[in-house]
């Protein structure tokens, strides 16, 4: 065994053996089927203020265009008087589909967040592990310079005139 041997740290003898780092939101995106794609995009559509904004307009025409034609019947026969029965059947429609179709991609995305959570974990427990190899090689280090200054003879002050 030679000198360097001996005096090689904690941290020259660690070993790396963990698994790599993985990006969660890529291994998710490349395991996601047809379904799942179609249902996040969904869910990303009808969950922002465009789809709002675009349902309220329309929403807004179809109560305003029927009730006109309710009062002007030589034009065109209202399709949906009030009390807007068709107008109540297609956002029951509507709503059935979607609320589960947004579950599907909460779902998702719950699952998603716990796998980065469970990364986040190791990744920090492999944060931990090393800082405490560079503190013990660190003690190490300081261990060895004492060493080192204890065989260094004390030198002499020089005399002050």
């Amino acid at each position: 065994m030679s000198i360097l041997d001996f005096h090689r740290g904690p941290a020259a003898q660690y070993k790396h053996d963990h698994a790599p780092v993985r990006n969660v939101n890529q291994v998710l995106a490349e395991s996601m089927s047809l379904g799942q794609r179609v249902a996040d995009r969904v869910a990303s559509v009808v969950g922002g203020w465009p789809f709002i904004i675009t349902q309220t307009l329309i929403l807004a025409a179809w109560i305003a265009f029927n009730t006109w034609l309710a009062f002007h019947p030589e034009v065109l026969k209202a399709w949906d008087a009030y009390p807007f029965i068709l107008l109540n059947l297609v956002l029951s429609f509507q709503a059935a589909y979607t609320g589960p179709i947004v579950m599907m991609s909460q779902n998702r995305q719950s699952e998603k967040d716990r796998l980065t959570s469970q990364g986040d974990f190791e990744c920090n427990l492999k944060a931990e592990e090393e800082i405490r190899v560079i503190m013990e090689h660190l003690a190490h280090q300081d261990e060895l310079i004492l060493e080192i200054l204890k065989r260094i003879p004390p030198t002499e002050a020089p005399a002050n005139p």
